[in-house]
């Protein structure tokens, strides 16, 4: 099963709680599955909204059997730097500043910060030092909010 498979079982628990679903992470393995699902409320997430999803989660998870091996569940709160997980979290925060690793070189830079301009379809365009980068969502393997203090 795949993660966003996985998110339409996880979504409706995670909002009964007064959450959202802020993204999952599967990675199947032999010895264990690791599952962690990233939930967020405007107020902040506290460790009983986290653990009251895991039970639930984990309850259904036991009637359900969606991952047939052995997994680890971890529900954490997405933090002050949130994960940028899908092109709508990008558009989210257009006007912000983020850091973001690519899984193929753009312009030949692996790793760009800076503050995303605009997004285009399924292109994020990050402004850093007066140079602007049009990357592929695709390209990127990994993203985060910058926390300015």
């Amino acid at each position: 099963m795949k993660a966003d498979e996985l998110s339409v079982l996880i979504d409706p628990v995670v909002r009964s709680f007064g959450c959202e679903l802020w993204g999952v992470e599967y990675r199947p393995a032999k010895a264990g599955a690791f599952l962690r699902v990233f939930i967020d409320k405007e107020e902040g997430v506290s460790i009983d909204d986290c653990s009251n999803v895991s039970r639930q989660l984990s309850a259904l998870f036991d009637v359900e059997e969606p991952i047939s091996s052995a997994y680890n569940l971890e529900v954490s709160s997405t933090g002050i730097d949130k994960p940028l997980m899908t092109i709508e979290h990008y558009e989210r925060y257009v006007g912000h500043v983020v850091k973001v690793s690519l899984q193929i070189p753009i312009e030949g830079r692996r790793k760009v910060q800076g503050q995303i301009v605009a997004v285009d379809a399924d292109v994020v365009t990050v402004e850093e030092q007066g140079t602007r980068y049009q990357l592929p969502f695709q390209a990127i393997g990994r993203g985060r909010l910058v926390i300015e203090f």
